[in-house]
Formats: structure tokens, sequence, C-alpha cells
């Protein structure tokens, strides 16, 4: 795929996406806001699932082998 393909596939994405949120009706102010929320949300979300993701999936994962009967790490057996 040579640059001038890519250039105008990336345009059409661009154009697509335009056409899906109804953005190419609005003024260049309103686009401004527009952009700033939604990338504004993204960048939180992705944040958070970085965040807070792995710490559930740990918790999750130690449930599961206490449920299975696997001994946590820090616990001590007792051999007589």
């Amino acid at each position: 795929m040579d640059i001038k393909s890519m250039k105008n596939y990336l345009y059409w994405l661009y154009c697509q996406f335009e056409l899906i949120t109804c953005s190419y009706l609005m003024e260049p102010w309103e686009k401004l806001l527009f952009y700033t929320f939604n990338i504004t949300m993204l960048v939180m979300v992705l944040y958070t699932a970085y965040t807070f993701v792995p710490v559930h999936i740990s918790t999750a994962f130690q449930f599961f082998l206490h449920l299975f009967g696997n001994q946590h790490e820090n616990t001590v057996s007792i051999v007589k």
C-alpha cells in the first residue's frame, strides 16, 4: 500500500466519521467542542481501564484460585 492510497483511505475514514456523527453540519467552534469532549471522554475511559482493570483481573484470579482449592501464596501450611 503506497502513501497516496493510505492518505486517501484515511481521508475516507474521516469522511465516514463525519457522516456518522453528523459533524459535517457543525460550525468550526462546535466541531472543536465536540471533538474535545469526545477525546476527553476517550482518554478518561482508557485511563480508567489501565488503572482499574488489572486490579479486578487479579482479584478475580485470586477468587477462582481459592474457589478451586488452591491456597494463596502467603499462607503457611503446617506439616506434622
